[in-house]
This record gives C-alpha cells, sequence and structure tokens, in this order.
C-alpha cells in the first residue's frame, strides 16, 4: 500500500503589495524568532539525558517547524509578482474588492488576492485567484450575474459594486 500523494498545483505567483510586505515582516520574525528557540533548545541540551527530555524534544519539534516555514519563504518570495496596477477598474481584476448579492439578498464582499495571502482567518474576505469563485467573478463588470458551481451547489450572485484600493 503506496503512500504516494500527487504534488498539490501551484498557486498563482501574484500577490498584493500589502501581502507581499506582510510576508516579508513574516520572514524576518522568524528568523528573530529562530534565535530565541535556538537558545532555549541550547539550554535544554545542556541539562542531560536528551531521549527523556521533553523541553528538547519540544524544541527541537518547533525548530524544525520554524525552518520548513523560512525555506517555503525564501523559494516563494522571489518567484512572487507584485501586482499594483489594475488595467480597467470596472472590470474584476486581481486585488479588487467585490460586493456581491445573492437572489435572497445576502450580501458578500470579498477581495481577490494571492493564493499566499489567504490564512484561516476569514473575517477579512480574501479569497484566492485560483479558486472558482475568483475565476467566475475575473473580467465580469458591474450589475452583471455570474452562476458559481460548486460541487452540487449553484448560487447566483450579482455585483454590485467592485473597487481598488
Amino acid at each position: 500500500m503506496s503512500r504516494y500523494r500527487p504534488p498539490q498545483p501551484k498557486s498563482s505567483p501574484y500577490i498584493t503589495p500589502e501581502g507581499f510586505a506582510a510576508l516579508q515582516k513574516e520572514e524576518l520574525n522568524l528568523w528573530k524568532h529562530r534565535a530565541e528557540v535556538t537558545q532555549a533548545l541550547s539550554a535544554a541540551a545542556a541539562e542531560g539525558d536528551r531521549s527523556e527530555n521533553a523541553e528538547y524534544i519540544y524544541r527541537k519539534k518547533q525548530l524544525r517547524e520554524i525552518d520548513r516555514r523560512i525555506r517555503y519563504l525564501q523559494k516563494r518570495l522571489p518567484d512572487l509578482t507584485v501586482v499594483d496596477q489594475v488595467g480597467n477598474e470596472d472590470q474584476v481584476f486581481f486585488s479588487a474588492w467585490v460586493e456581491l448579492e445573492t437572489e435572497e439578498g445576502k450580501k458578500f464582499e470579498y477581495r481577490i488576492v494571492g493564493g499566499d495571502e489567504i490564512d484561516a482567518d476569514s473575517s477579512k474576505g480574501y479569497i484566492s485567484v485560483d479558486s472558482p469563485m475568483a475565476r467566475a467573478l475575473l473580467k465580469r463588470e458591474v450589475d452583471e450575474e455570474v452562476t458559481i458551481q460548486i460541487g452540487d451547489t449553484t448560487t447566483t450572485y450579482f455585483i454590485n459594486a467592485i473597487r481598488y484600493k
């Protein structure tokens, strides 16, 4: 029985200036945090038997996680393209804030950003440019109707407003 999993498709290399600055700040903070963890790891290693030293084991795991994220950021940041200009502000493009309304009258506002800017905190209203919703919205204009099908669910939205910045 194999554990092989095919690689995930690469996300788009686009990012907003704010997102790029946030990733650079995260990398800088990780380096600072790494120094603290390394110091704590050294102190834990000096305590003696490492096989039963919970502090040592925890710090090694923490250091691995930090190093993994730093490696990812070091590879990803040079490949990203910062998008700070839009050609036509009457259409939905990358970095647009789009106000949508369902047929039932519920209103939503989403911003189309790069995959690296998405996090678990969905309260920002960010959606990835690679998502089905964003792909359906791209190049649409105000007052257009957009039908999005995800799995068995089909939802129709009306574009109420588009804004940048």
